[in-house]
């Protein structure tokens, strides 16, 4: 049975009672949770561990070694990959295009370059890495193909801005000109459906919309499968590939349906930010928390905390905040919302809440958080039984 909310808070506040807040938490129980409910939901094809949701090297090695579902890591910038292979982390795709002409050089000199491999969807990328690594190599290369989907002839486009390779000819144009160039070797292809993964189908309060998104999202699944199977075979035809990365947490079930596809690319669902909480297909527990002292109390039903102002990025809007969890019952205030340096709460709640308490929160995104402390205070039960850096605690800012 679950435990219901009064007995999540005592456990927490018991667990970190030793702690002065502000200060950031992984349940591991939960955490523990969501990543075998990642692995059932991949169905046995193997889960590439996008960095940028985890943004903590200790919780990085720990879920590689807990599982091998979960093979290799998705970093976000070439610094990074390269500091976490220097930590002895093996197998880095380079989710986004580097032109850190430094980190290419660095790359270029190492005896062991990690099994980095370098995201490119341009010429002028490729051109750009020669000139950096001055003939060294070979660089691991992966083409990103653009994966959103284009109704009405193209019209319309649906999906993130990403690549510009949207057809299996510009792929397999784009493979040829890095196999006929010896500083490169192609090694695998990456396409991010963000219009299935990222694009919750339960938007909360809006029916209609939801209605929409599922048939936008059914109807993308379609064409992308097979779009997806005929830029492989066309890059295939060009070099042999070692691996097909798709997909993110909100769309694991679907990518893992196509044939093509040899890994999915998830982090986010491991510690269950607020986003996720408009799917159908899926609900990840709450692993990833923050907790905020009250200091304040101007009203009768308003509880003031101590910072809280942790935005996630992407449009401005309410579902980028950070939303009190714990005590059940709180709200944000519509005219302050998360404050620099305070945040003010309302409801019912509030008003039995005592200058010095502490609240629970939930980022809306997943590794973010993670900016903004050094530490993560890693629970299992009732108890902290590690501490560890954050990347933010390891002096590390990649972006």
């Amino acid at each position: 049975m679950a435990a219901s909310p009064e007995q999540q808070l005592a456990r927490l506040d018991r667990a970190t009672a030793a702690l002065d807040p502000p200060f950031a938490a992984v349940d591991l129980d939960a955490y523990g949770a969501n990543a075998r409910d990642l692995l059932r939901r991949a169905g046995g094809r193997p889960i590439r561990l996008a960095s940028k949701s985890i943004r903590c090297r200790a919780l990085l090695e720990r879920t590689l070694a807990s599982d091998p579902g979960f093979q290799g890591t998705l970093a976000f910038t070439l610094p990074e990959a390269l500091w976490l292979a220097d930590h002895g982390l093996r197998d880095l795709v380079v989710a986004y295009p580097t032109v850190d002409r430094a980190a290419l050089r660095a790359l270029a000199s190492r005896a062991d370059d990690g099994g980095i491999a370098l995201m490119v969807d341009d010429l002028a990328q490729l051109e750009l890495i020669e000139r950096a690594v001055g003939g060294a190599g070979p660089i691991r290369l992966c083409i990103d193909a653009d994966a959103g989907w284009r109704p009405l002839r193209g019209r319309i486009r649906i999906g993130a801005k990403r690549s510009p390779l949207h057809t299996p000819a510009q792929a397999a144009a784009l493979a040829r000109a890095i196999v006929a160039r010896p500083a490169f070797r192609l090694v695998g292809i990456m396409a991010y459906e963000s219009q299935i993964a990222g694009v919750g189908d339960r938007p909360p309060g809006n029916p209609l919309r939801g209605v929409a998104v599922r048939a936008m999202q059914r109807a993308s699944v379609r064409e992308l499968a097979q779009r997806r199977a005929a830029i492989v075979a066309a890059v295939e035809a060009v070099a042999p590939l070692e691996f097909v990365n798709g997909g993110g947490t909100g769309s694991i079930e679907t990518t893992a349906a196509e044939p093509a596809v040899t890994e999915i690319a998830a982090g986010s669902g491991l510690y269950g930010p607020t986003l996720f909480d408009a799917y159908t297909r899926f609900s990840p527990l709450p692993a990833a928390l923050f907790a905020l002292p009250v200091v304040r109390r101007p009203g009768r039903h308003v509880a003031t905390a101590l910072g809280g102002g942790y935005l996630a990025s992407g449009p401005a809007d309410r579902a980028r905040l950070p939303r009190p969890l714990l005590p059940a019952g709180l709200k944000l205030d519509s005219q302050e919302g998360a404050g620099e340096v305070q945040t003010p709460l309302l409801g019912a709640a509030a008003g039995s809440l005592r200058v010095g308490d502490r609240v629970w929160f939930r980022h809306a995104k997943a590794g973010e958080m993670c900016e903004r402390f050094a530490e993560l205070h890693l629970i299992e039960g009732e108890h902290v039984v590690e501490t560890v850096p954050t990347y933010r605690g390891e002096g590390q800012s990649f972006l």
